[in-house]
């Protein structure tokens, strides 16, 4: 019986933990994106835009 106890406490404990860290990492992380694009990627982009248009 001792044993079943000791493993719910630990379980329980290492739960509390896992998700002490994963809200710290929410916390900690940037929630904006940068947008990478790059210049010369949209100048074609636009080219070919403008080419299936005409």
């Amino acid at each position: 019986m001792k044993d079943y106890k000791l493993k719910l406490i630990l379980s329980i404990l290492a739960g509390v933990v896992f998700s002490f860290m994963f809200i710290l990492l929410a916390f900690a992380l940037p929630v904006e994106k940068k947008q990478t694009v790059l210049k010369a990627n949209k100048n074609m982009l636009e080219k070919i835009s403008g080419g299936l248009k005409k």
